[in-house]
């Protein structure tokens, strides 16, 4: 059987170009580690030379699939010449046959039937929409400049385009509650995306969110409660069979340079599993009697999950009496993110 590989993805960022907006959390330079972007477009050159690049490290491995992805930015808020300009740099790698399709990340309110048939046309199989929040006053106050129904539309219109669609969320924007935040994702939820995307509010230097922090008036969550309210909101995906792709936000000089308050962990995601993990392994303990001893059966690769950083976890479990319960079993085969009982 021939080996299955992940697929080789080769990022091409654009920054803010494209937006309309500038949302009051927005550094886009910190954010992506692309400084300067914004004032120097990236030109086709630019994307073929990168393409080259990645495929000449990569071996250009028959089995491996490869995506093009265009990343930062509202792709299809772009001047049509230019957007036409980047689309049309990667067409003849899909005519060969060496990659096999493009994505991009957009706003929802820059998707029309026009826009979608261009996308279709020009080989872009995958659409990533800034969703952010499904509560029309947590975007207002976020200075998003679009609705909950422009997300709904985006992704009617994109879906009927053939195409996957993904969303990103954010926990902790102005104005959001945890209620408020688990009844936006159970929104999301129901509209059926191909993976989602989850980030936790920051304050970076030379946002509007940091002129607000610095008056008093925006309190970023705390890093556990950030921890807490993504372990929930992701519970919910897990529920209706939508991957969560990532968690947190990629870890970059530039934007632990410029980050001024929130909660930001370079393994943000990592945390979150930790802490879903605890709670699973904790029901299946408490239901042991005191007086008796189990076997808990967990996949080997989710030790460092079961632990918690520095511990943390099994610290917990022993503080609450439960770890004198049960004996550790590591299992190479078993499933990840399944513990049980033997």
């Amino acid at each position: 059987m021939a080996e299955i590989r992940s697929p080789l993805v080769i990022p091409l960022f654009i920054a803010h170009q494209g937006c309309p907006h500038r949302c009051v959390f927005c550094n886009q330079e910190s954010i992506t580690g692309r400084q300067g972007a914004a004032s120097q477009p990236m030109r086709a050159a630019e994307v073929v030379a990168t393409i080259d690049g990645w495929l000449a490290r990569s071996g250009n491995d028959p089995r491996r699939a490869v995506q093009v992805a265009f990343y930062g930015g509202s792709f299809t808020a772009l001047d049509r010449g230019y957007q036409q300009e980047l689309l049309a740099a990667v067409q003849p790698y899909l005519e060969a046959g060496r990659v096999g399709t493009i994505r991009l990340s957009t706003r929802p309110d820059a998707i029309d039937a026009a826009t979608v048939s261009f996308l279709r046309t020009h080989g872009v199989g995958v659409v990533e929409l800034g969703v952010q929040a499904m509560d029309d006053r947590v975007l207002a106050a976020s200075g998003r400049g679009h609705a909950v129904a422009d997300v709904a539309a985006a992704f009617r219109l994109l879906r009927e385009g053939g195409m996957r669609v993904g969303g990103q969320l954010m926990i902790g924007l102005p104005g959001e509650t945890t209620v408020s935040a688990l009844t936006g994702a159970r929104a999301l939820a129901a509209l059926a995306p191909d993976f989602v995307r989850i980030y936790p509010t920051l304050v970076i230097r030379g946002s509007a969110l940091a002129a607000r922090y610095a008056a008093g008036a925006y309190r970023p969550l705390t890093l556990w409660q950030a921890v807490a309210r993504c372990a929930r909101l992701k519970a919910v995906f897990d529920r209706n069979r939508i991957p969560v792709v990532r968690m947190g936000l990629q870890p970059s000089p530039s934007l632990e340079r410029d980050l001024l308050a929130g909660p930001y962990h370079p393994a943000f995601g990592e945390l979150v599993l930790a802490r879903i993990f605890f709670n699973r392994v904790r029901s299946l303990l408490a239901a042991i009697p005191a007086d008796a001893i189990r076997t808990l059966s967990i996949a080997s690769a989710d030790l460092s999950i079961y632990r918690g950083q520095r511990n943390l976890s099994v610290q917990r479990l022993a503080a609450l009496g439960l770890s004198s319960r049960m004996q550790l079993r590591l299992d190479p085969g078993q499933p990840r993110q399944t513990p049980r009982l033997l």
